[in-house]
């Protein structure tokens, strides 16, 4: 027997939702393809990015569709233009100071919204920064980070509760910090890299795929993704292996990275230190 259900309208169609759900969750079940940057599937928004806006009927503001709940009667419209406005201006902004080439989607967004970052200028102030490698588990690239805050979530209270990063400074000298500012060795740190899995921009990123973009051979079109069960322990964490086909001087296959399904009832994506970086043991 199913639920309460909502009823809304998304640009002028009948949407019936679950009740809780969000609104972005009746713009998805209308077929309406809406940009975020901040949400993830795993954690709870935090309404950071406002990329994800959408006009309501009756509301004085524009409203974040990944947090605010579907009401029943709501009128959501997503393509008015003070949307477009507010997220061709999200994107600029955040092109202009931080880098997202490796981010899913941005070009097409740009393209879609008619966003230039590059109107602001060679002087446009940046977060640029030198590439933290301090391990051989993951590298952290602040001039990518959006401060998204869905890393220091996944560390603290959502999921790991070790507490190992939080947000330290303010405007553009705010960033993702150990206490102290000391590296991930000589922190809380416990490598379960439940943090890469939730970074939207890549700011977080496995040593191996770091090393292998370095030198250049980095290849997704040549990797296959297979999910298997974890041995470590009789926990039973769903692995997805992410094989790359053609590595090194021997061209053979090797397992460049792992993650977990976000969809799994055991995981909810996330794995400890030999889940997720544990598997080189079986390349000689």
């Amino acid at each position: 027997m199913s639920g309460p259900e909502v009823a809304v309208t998304v640009d002028g169609r009948p949407v019936v939702v679950p009740e809780g759900a969000t609104v972005l969750d009746a713009c998805t079940a209308a077929g309406i393809d809406t940009p975020t940057l901040c949400f993830g599937d795993t954690v709870a928004a935090r309404n950071v990015c406002r990329i994800c806006v959408v006009d309501v009927a009756g509301s004085r503001a524009l409203v974040p569709s990944c947090s605010r709940p579907a009401e029943p009667g709501m009128d959501i419209a997503t393509d008015t233009p003070r949307v477009r406005h507010a997220r061709r201006m999200v994107l600029e902004l955040l092109g202009s100071s931080v880098d997202l080439s490796l981010t899913d989607h941005v070009e097409e967004w740009n393209a879609r919204y008619g966003a230039d970052p590059d109107r602001f200028g060679p002087d446009a102030a940046t977060v640029a920064q030198p590439v933290k490698v301090d391990n051989d588990c993951f590298v952290r690239d602040y001039s990518r980070c959006i401060l998204c805050y869905q890393c220091t979530d996944a560390c603290g209270e959502q999921w790991q509760h070790t507490f190992a990063i939080a947000i330290a400074g303010r405007g553009f000298d705010a960033t993702v910090s150990t206490e102290h500012g000391v590296g991930l060795p000589d922190s809380a740190c416990v490598y379960c890299g439940n943090c890469i899995e939730v970074c939207p921009t890549d700011a977080l990123m496995f040593r191996t795929e770091f090393d292998l973009r370095t030198m250049g051979t980095w290849a997704p079109e040549r990797q296959t993704r297979t999910d298997t069960i974890c041995a470590f322990c009789g926990v039973g964490c769903t692995l997805t292996l992410h094989v790359q086909h053609g590595v090194g001087d021997d061209d053979g296959d090797r397992i460049v990275k792992v993650t977990s399904p976000h969809s799994s009832s055991v995981t909810a994506g996330n794995l400890c230190i030999k889940g997720r970086f544990g598997a080189g043991h079986v390349h000689p």
